[in-house]
């Protein structure tokens, strides 16, 4: 069963049992700074599982394109991936355990609507539940109703599913595992919405004989893989520790295609399915045919796929947020083509084979092919650029960690390098200076990055409008051509990028800030309507051109009424319910981040502490 069935067949399933079809977000997620791309499917979705209402209703499903780099230098193995899809199914307030858990079994097993796997060979985790200790006021029971759902489902099939004990040792009946917060529990930050969830395993060595041993054990050897997850929200944690039921309970479902397309194929690794045998293939077609060098090719293979639909949602390669990202994948991708000896410019081929492989799927793809094509072009020979003087300072006897980090020297190549004149790179020493570095750049990540949402605090939604009046008054002042790149907010700042061409005058730069504070001082509303697509285009509301909306979408609007507002655009919130609480709004830098891209970054003075619309 091909990938694009897979997709297909997955949207259909849960369409039939009354969900709206959403298209997938862009990469680069909107109006959120807590994470420099939508790393799972629940990210774009987190307004609305905390009670934002959906215009498409309250059951819903998807296939969300994700990237996650934290494991990039594991990708060549077996699974680590950067660019991945996510199915998931939502129930906004809707149904719950009874019918998640039952459709998940019926979509995973039956041959007709679903992938027809063998319940045999299935097995599940559900939460072993949290005592009233450790920080946790009251604690949370096992989650008793999902374990008699499973042995219900499983007994429909015949299966006949037991329940491990303390020492999670699986064998005989025994398919369902409780497991403890660490495998078993999501939330969103350290407070808010959560709850335990339920993931399904597959058995992909039955040739093995009968399941038996350590659970865990058998995950870690690959045995058993895990293809879904289900997450049923259904308490709140306060800040002192409690756990309260929710009125209004989420299920939150995901399935990896790529991972589910192997499994289903009986294949064991991503590598072999079909999503990535064009582009495998065609690397081949001109590798050296005594190169066996899996790593490399599936290094390539993958980077160049993230490549692609990284910039396809609007990343261009530069030397922050997401433009770095890009760019590592791209420098990356060019140094292992050249360890394959793959011509120059032939990433634009394999990014040509990408395109072709997802036009069905993501039809913008064809589309934007050209400006793919280009920014690949333009990427790969500045890194070639770039390697040169690297070999100058290699010939100087830098540091190996100083060539990484000034030139993006690969150590690889230097290693290389010394070996020929017959040196030796400390590797030690390179490998502990990289993990002070990763270590660094997590805790960055982990500080931008707390359960998917930037946040609903005062000061964020503040800056948030403010965002809103610092485009409309860039407008004014620079003209209609500016146009938003990206922008990230945090408790002490907003930054917000623009399409601009040239550096901003100071007169330019007060002209905007006075437009603000007017605004602010006018202590105008905000206000929400919910429009169709075609009447929200009409209306003149700013959007993101690159960004896929939904038959429905959101215009928040500064100003007394929709025809005579301040500034309008498609925007999920969160605002302040009038400008007047914001404070005084001052630019602190203005400079540029890539070629025809500027950047600002403001802050709000002295803001009055008021009541603000949270996710109305």
């Amino acid at each position: 069963m091909l990938s694009n069935e897979i997709r297909a067949r997955f949207l259909k399933f849960f369409e039939n049992r009354g969900h709206s079809i959403i298209p997938s977000a862009s990469l680069v997620p909107e109006n959120d700074p807590s994470t420099l791309f939508n790393t799972a499917g629940m990210q774009p979705l987190v307004p609305y599982l905390l009670g934002q209402p959906h215009p498409k209703g309250t059951r819903l499903v998807d296939c969300q394109k994700c990237v996650r780099t934290g494991d990039i230098d594991d990708v060549g193995d077996n699974r680590h991936l950067t660019f991945f899809e996510m199915l998931g199914n939502w129930s906004l307030g809707d149904y719950f355990k009874q019918e998640a858990i039952n459709w998940s079994l019926e979509f995973l097993t039956n041959k007709e609507e679903g992938l027809g796997l063998d319940i045999n060979r299935l097995y599940v985790t559900v939460f072993k539940g949290l005592p009233a200790t450790g920080g946790a006021e009251n604690g949370i029971p096992r989650d008793e109703e999902a374990i008699s759902v499973w042995k219900e489902a499983f007994a429909k099939l015949g299966i006949t599913a037991e329940v491990a004990g303390e020492d999670e040792q699986t064998g005989g009946n025994i398919r369902i595992i409780p497991l403890g917060v660490d495998d078993n529990f999501w939330i969103a930050g350290t407070t808010g919405p959560c709850g335990g969830d339920t993931e399904m395993f597959y058995d992909t060595r039955p040739e093995e004989g009968p399941l038996s041993g350590n659970f865990g054990d058998l995950v870690d050897s690959f045995r058993l893989i895990e293809v879904w997850n289900d997450v049923f929200m259904e308490f709140n944690k306060t800040a002192d520790g409690k756990y309260e039921p929710l009125t209004k309970k989420n299920v939150d479902t995901g399935m990896g295609l790529e991972r589910t397309t192997a499994v289903v194929n009986g294949h064991s690794t991503v590598f072999d399915t079909d999503l990535f045998e064009p582009v495998l293939t065609r690397i081949d077609s001109v590798v050296n045919q005594d190169k066996e060098d899996k790593r490399s090719k599936r290094i390539v293979a993958d980077h160049i796929r993230t490549a692609v639909f990284m910039i396809a949602d609007g990343v261009i390669p530069s030397n922050t947020d997401q433009g770095y990202i890009l760019r590592r994948i791209l420098r990356r991708a060019v140094r292992y083509s050249d360890v394959l000896g793959l011509p120059t410019d032939y990433l634009i081929i394999l990014a040509q084979v990408v395109i072709d492989q997802y036009a069905s799927a993501y039809p913008e793809l064809i589309e934007r092919a050209p400006a793919i094509k280009n920014e690949i072009a333009k990427e790969e020979k500045k890194f070639r650029e770039t390697l040169e003087k690297g070999l100058r300072e290699f010939e100087k006897g830098r540091n190996p960690f100083d060539l990484y980090q000034s030139f993006g020297f690969p150590i690889e190549l230097a290693e290389e390098l010394a070996k020929e004149k017959g040196l030796t790179i400390d590797r030690t020493k390179f490998d502990e200076e990289m993990k002070k570095h990763q270590e660094l750049s997590r805790q960055g990540a982990e500080q931008k990055f707390k359960g998917g949402l930037g946040g609903s605090s005062e000061q964020i939604v503040k800056y948030h409008t403010a965002t809103h009046l610092l485009q409309q008054a860039l407008v004014d002042v620079l003209g209609p051509e500016v146009a938003q790149k990206g922008s990230n907010i945090t408790e002490e700042r907003l930054r917000f990028d623009f399409a601009w061409p040239a550096k901003m005058t100071d007169e330019q730069k007060a002209e905007v800030e006075k437009i603000v504070n007017e605004k602010i001082t006018a202590n105008l509303p905000v206000n929400k309507v919910i429009l169709s697509k075609d009447e929200a285009e009409k209306t003149g509301a700013r959007h993101l051109f690159s960004e896929k909306y939904g038959d429905e979408v959101s215009i928040y609007f500064i100003g007394d009424s929709l025809d005579t507002a301040y500034s309008k655009e498609f925007c999920g919130g969160p605002h302040v319910e009038n400008t007047g609480i914001l404070g005084h709004f001052k630019i602190t830098k203005e400079e540029a981040v890539a070629a025809g891209v500027r950047r600002i970054k403001a802050v709000l003075e002295n803001p009055d502490i008021q009541d603000i619309k949270e996710w109305a």
